[in-house]
C-alpha cells in the first residue's frame, strides 16, 4: 500500500503501562486482591502506529522518550512492530507511564498516569521535514501546540490528518479544524455541543467542520458522519480481558481502512472488528491484532474482509 517514504507519521503519547488485574469491582476504600501484575507498551499515538504497522502500513513516530528502563521498554516495542523511531527525542526525565487497573470479569480499566513536565513537546521541536513523503499525519491532544503546528504543514502539504481527542482544552476546536478526519472519544462531541445523543453532537459539530467526523462509542462501537449522511456500526461481541488501547487499536485500524479506500461503513466494520480482537488480549500494544485476525472476526460476524 505504500508508494511514499511514509504511510503514517505520528506524533504524540507513548507510555509504559503498569497493569493490575483485579478479580473484583474496584472500590474506593479497603483491600483488594490482585489476580497479576504486568508492565506492558503502551501510550496513544505509540499503540495506533504499532497498528497500523502490524496490518501493512509504513509508520514513523515523532515524541519523547524517557532516559529510564521503561523508555528502553516502549522504544524497543514499537521497533519490534516496525515503527520507526530515529526522529523521536530523548529527555532527561522518567518516562510517561501509567497505573492501570482492570476488572477481571469485564475487562474494563481505570488509568492513573503520571508524566515528567521535561517530556513534553513544543511546536519547535518538530522538524521541518519529518512529513516529508508522508500520506497522513496523526496527532493525539496532549502537547496541543505541537500537534497543531504539524497538522498545519501536512494540510498544507495535502495530507489526511487524523485525530485521537479524549478532552477538550481551549484548543480543541482549532485541532478538529485542523483534521480532515478528527477521531473523538464518546464524551468530547458531548462537551463541545451540549448534545448528548452522539448523532445530534455530530451534526452540531457539522457546521463547525465540513470533513468527516468520527466519534468513537466503546463496545456500542462507533458513528460517522460523512456530508450529511450518518454511519453507525455496532461493536463486535467477544470475551473481553482488556478494553486497554482498544480505542487506539481502532484508529490504527481506521486510518488503514481510509488508506485502502473503504467506504465509511466499511471503514468503521474493520476498525471496530480490530478493537474487538485488541480486547481479548492483554496490555494495550499487546493487544495489536494482524490483519488476517480482524478479517477472520469480520467474517465470523458475517461481513467480508480483505480489500
Amino acid at each position: 500500500m505504500s508508494g511514499a517514504s511514509w504511510d503514517v507519521v505520528g506524533i504524540g503519547e507513548n507510555s509504559v503501562d503498569v497493569v493490575y488485574q483485579l478479580t473484583a469491582p474496584l472500590m474506593l476504600h479497603g483491600k483488594m486482591p490482585v489476580a497479576n501484575r504486568r508492565t506492558l507498551p503502551g501510550g496513544q499515538v505509540a499503540t495506533t502506529l504499532c497498528t497500523c504497522s502490524a496490518l501493512g502500513l509504513s509508520s514513523r513516530y515523532f515524541g519523547t522518550f524517557g532516559d529510564d528502563d521503561h523508555a528502553q521498554l516502549i522504544r524497543g516495542a514499537l521497533e519490534a512492530h516496525g515503527v520507526d523511531t530515529h526522529s523521536a527525542l530523548v529527555r532527561q526525565a522518567p518516562n510517561r507511564h501509567a497505573v492501570i487497573l482492570v476488572d477481571e470479569g469485564t475487562g474494563d480499566r481505570t488509568v492513573l498516569w503520571q508524566r515528567d513536565p521535561a517530556l513534553a513537546l513544543r511546536a519547535a521541536d518538530v522538524p521541518p521535514d519529518l512529513l516529508a513523503g508522508a500520506r497522513l499525519l496523526h496527532v493525539d491532544a496532549i502537547d496541543e501546540a505541537a500537534s497543531l503546528a504539524a497538522a498545519s504543514a501536512a494540510r498544507r502539504a495535502g495530507l489526511h490528518v487524523t485525530t485521537d481527542i479524549d478532552r477538550v482544552t481551549e484548543r480543541t476546536a482549532a485541532l478538529i479544524a485542523a483534521a480532515t478526519l478528527p477521531i473523538l472519544a464518546e464524551q468530547v462531541p458531548a462537551a463541545l455541543t451540549g448534545e448528548s445523543d452522539p448523532e445530534r453532537a455530530l451534526r452540531a459539530l457539522r457546521q463547525r467542520h465540513g470533513g468527516m467526523l468520527c466519534v468513537t462509542l466503546g463496545a456500542r462501537g462507533a458513528m460517522l458522519l460523512d456530508g450529511d449522511r450518518l454511519h453507525h456500526v455496532s461493536g463486535f461481541s467477544v470475551n473481553a480481558i482488556d478494553t486497554t488501547g482498544a480505542g487506539d487499536v481502532f484508529r490504527g485500524a481506521l486510518i488503514y481502512a481510509l488508506l485502502r479506500g473503504d467506504p465509511p461503513d466499511l471503514m468503521l466494520r474493520f476498525a471496530n472488528a480490530a478493537a474487538a480482537v485488541s480486547c481479548t488480549r492483554p496490555g494495550a500494544i499487546g493487544g495489536v491484532p494482524t490483519l488476517p485476525e480482524v478479517e477472520a472476526l469480520e467474517r465470523a460476524e458475517g461481513g467480508e474482509g480483505g480489500s
